[in-house]
């Protein structure tokens, strides 16, 4: 496994960027983000788990969850999905909470047999950006852990029709 992340200043200093070479074809990885059952699995840092309410996958398409937190604490979350193009990117804007909005572009690209995965989070102000950019990027460093945990369980388990 190969893992590049950085703090990229970009749209006002309010975008963090985190990369990471998965060992695994794209198809298989955009796969986690496409079926409900593997996104609660592995969505959000180490120790959370999640509960889905909606996951509606497809441009103007509602994700209602709440995420558990290891603390007991829970955490509801929306999300609406602007853009979908199979198996390149997914476009969606956190909307649940104004104080804690942002929008995140995923980008999945070939490289031979892996697939280079990249987070754009760009958030809506300078001040939510200045507030998480500290936990961020090891959170999400953390959910990437679990992408690759869950594309191995996949990759384990025989396709179900």
């Amino acid at each position: 496994m190969s893992t590049a992340a950085s703090t990229v200043p970009n749209a006002g200093d309010r975008t963090v960027v985190t990369t990471r070479l998965i060992d695994a074809p794209r198809e298989l990885v955009f796969r986690v983000y496409a079926e409900p059952r593997h996104l609660a699995q592995c969505w959000g840092p180490r120790g959370f788990t999640n509960t889905f309410h909606e996951y509606d996958f497809r441009p103007g398409g509602h994700w209602r969850f709440i995420m558990h937190g290891p603390d007991g604490q829970d955490y509801p979350n929306h999300s609406i999905f602007d853009e979908i193009v199979q198996p390149e990117r997914i476009v969606f804007r956190h909307v649940d909470d104004p104080r804690h909005s942002f929008q995140m572009t995923i980008l999945l690209e070939a490289r031979g047999a892996k697939t280079q995965l990249t987070w754009h989070q760009c958030f809506d102000t300078v001040e939510h950006y200045e507030h998480v950019r500290s936990f961020v990027l090891p959170a999400n460093e953390q959910n990437f852990d679990r992408i690759e945990a869950e594309i191995a369980k996949m990759s384990s388990t025989p396709t179900q029709s």
